[in-house]
């Protein structure tokens, strides 16, 4: 009876080899969909004013998008503080260590700011057709005001491309430390996948 405690209490312990099966969906849902809106973002911005899918087609599905994005990074961040994560591997370089959390730090921040940033800018333009979430319609809180507008809408472009450069290092990282590092141990991705 004292062996079976005693293997309860080790499997409560002992943290996890890969993240759970929500978070580790959700992170290549959340990467999709970034990719997307990046790519929306940067087509719909380069397109003639006269093109009409640029207003009926790229801005409203952007903005949907970038909600449920926003929704999906929240929702990551609320099973990962209900869940035990696994820890990264003890044999990664303390340089790499601090990399890595500073740009996952950096993923979540930016990952939430920039929508947060797109809804400002839809919402204070004073040209804007509102905000919709697919079928329903999001509430602008903020006034209309073309001078804030021009703040958020700068921010959104510089933070979204400050995004593009983090996702950037942490492909690179991740695939350095599954494809280059001799140490087997330090290939990260194995925990996403």
């Amino acid at each position: 009876m004292d062996t079976q405690v005693k293997m309860d209490t080790r499997s409560t312990t002992v943290p996890p080899k890969k993240y759970p099966l929500a978070l580790r969906v959700l992170h290549w849902v959340r990467a999709i969909l970034i990719g997307a809106q990046l790519w929306t973002g940067w087509t719909m911005m380069r397109l003639d004013d006269s093109v009409p899918e640029k207003y009926h087609w790229y801005y409203p599905h952007h903005k949907e998008f970038g909600l449920l994005t926003l929704l999906v990074v929240l929702t990551q961040l609320t099973i990962r503080w209900m869940k035990p994560l696994p820890p990264m591997p003890p044999t990664l370089p303390t340089l790499d260590r601090k990399l890595a959390k500073t740009a996952h730090y950096l993923l979540y921040t930016l990952a939430i700011v920039v929508p947060l940033m797109g809804y400002s800018l839809s919402s204070t333009y004073t040209q804007s057709a509102g905000i919709h979430f697919f079928s329903l319609h999001v509430p602008e809180l903020l006034p209309k005001n073309d001078n804030w507008f021009a703040v958020f809408d700068w921010l959104h472009k510089v933070l979204a491309y400050t995004l593009l450069v983090v996702i950037a290092v942490h492909i690179v990282g991740a695939l350095k430390h599954r494809l280059f590092d001799k140490n087997r141990e330090n290939d990260v991705l194995r925990q996403i996948l």
